[in-house]
């Protein structure tokens, strides 16, 4: 049975249905979402943002690793699970065992993976300026020959936008480069004969910063849970997005500070005045960030209050001077909100110095998520 115990991520499933429904708003007809459940679907749990999507009748994922696919299918997904990232040889079986779609990373990694000497069903990578994975979209002659393979069942093409974030002339210019790179390899296989594949590029800003959404997939990633990377990213698209994960733990105790009094590892706050500080208990094992700037802040009973000192493993601390009726048990939020107060992932990564992508994808296992009504 669920319990909001010491700390723990609570999970709207309208407000991901709602997200849904805005991304294919956006997206042609013909485009099929590809949700990136990775990271345990940005932190807020693989096994039930998976099976809700399926339960809304999305059929198609993609994760990073052969152990990411196999949650989900002992979870129940059924549909396609494509293997973003690189898999050793000695996973080929699972990739096999569990129908898992494995990325051709390049020319001699589609060696290695025909070399297992079964069929796998793969989808091709193209560099088109990421320089990250897949082969590059000027090796035209390597791209085709990987259709040569026998044991590779190629049922997709795929390439990866680097700045389709950016607002800059040239931060658009380059996308559009990337995605004419894309297209001419698409359009060069067609001219050799080869078909039946699917094409995918966009992810969450290349769909929302309207970059021509003409391919047969979309890989939603951030926005699908209803935030952004940076609390001040603007895109092009109107979409009303809604956040699905929340972020609370209790307050555990309360203490008065005289002046000149220190608390936490390394004497880190002292009180100027007489102060009254609750230790709240989630910490940086929870995936609340230890570094970050000194502006942090929590809500308590609908109140934006100061995180102060260092952020322990299994703690934090509070600044509630003038809150009246602190008392333990009490719920703290972290991300969410709290009476008209709100707190996004974004405004955490930005208190911390970086993209919600990192903050939500670092919250621990020892969470528990739980799924409630918006």
């Amino acid at each position: 049975m669920c319990q909001k115990g010491r700390a723990w991520i609570e999970l709207s499933r309208e407000n991901l249905a709602h997200n849904v429904r805005e991304l294919q708003r956006i997206l042609p007809k013909h485009t099929a979402m590809m949700p990136a459940i990775k990271a345990n679907a940005y932190g807020h749990g693989a096994a039930l943002v998976g099976k809700a999507l399926q339960d809304m009748g999305i059929s198609d994922f993609c994760v990073a690793t052969v152990q990411e696919g196999i949650e989900l299918r002992l979870a129940g997904i059924t549909g396609q699970i494509l293997v973003l990232g690189y898999t050793h040889p000695s996973q080929f079986n699972e990739l096999a065992h569990y129908n898992l779609v494995q990325t051709v990373i390049d020319y001699p990694y589609a060696q290695v993976l025909n070399d297992y000497g079964k069929a796998l069903p793969v989808h091709v990578g193209i560099d088109t300026g990421m320089r990250r994975l897949g082969e590059r979209s000027d090796a035209i002659e390597k791209i085709r020959a990987i259709w040569s393979f026998p044991h590779l069942k190629i049922t997709g093409v795929y390439s990866h936008l680097c700045v389709s974030d950016g607002t800059t002339a040239e931060e658009r210019a380059f996308t559009q480069l990337q995605i004419k790179r894309f297209r001419s390899v698409v359009d060069a296989l067609h001219k050799s004969g080869i078909s039946g594949f699917k094409t995918h590029i966009q992810s969450s800003y290349g769909i929302l910063n309207d970059y021509e959404p003409s391919f047969d997939y979309a890989r939603t990633g951030i926005a699908l849970y209803g935030v952004l990377s940076r609390p001040n990213d603007r895109v092009r698209a109107a979409a009303d997005l809604r956040p699905v994960l929340s972020l609370k733990a209790r307050v555990e105790c309360v203490k008065t500070l005289s002046p000149g009094e220190a608390a936490g590892y390394g004497r880190a706050f002292t009180a100027a005045s007489e102060r009254t500080i609750a230790v709240v208990s989630i910490g940086y094992a929870d995936g609340i960030p230890r570094n970050g700037s000194q502006t942090r802040y929590a809500l308590l009973h609908g109140q934006k209050v100061p995180i102060v000192g260092r952020i322990c493993m299994d703690q934090l601390f509070i600044d509630v001077t003038g809150i009246p009726n602190v008392a333990p048990g009490d719920e703290a939020v972290l991300i969410g909100s709290s009476g008209i107060q709100q707190i996004s992932a974004s405004d955490l990564a930005e208190q911390s110095g970086t993209i919600s992508n990192e903050i939500l994808s670092r919250l621990g296992s020892r969470l528990e998520r739980i799924e409630v009504r918006a």
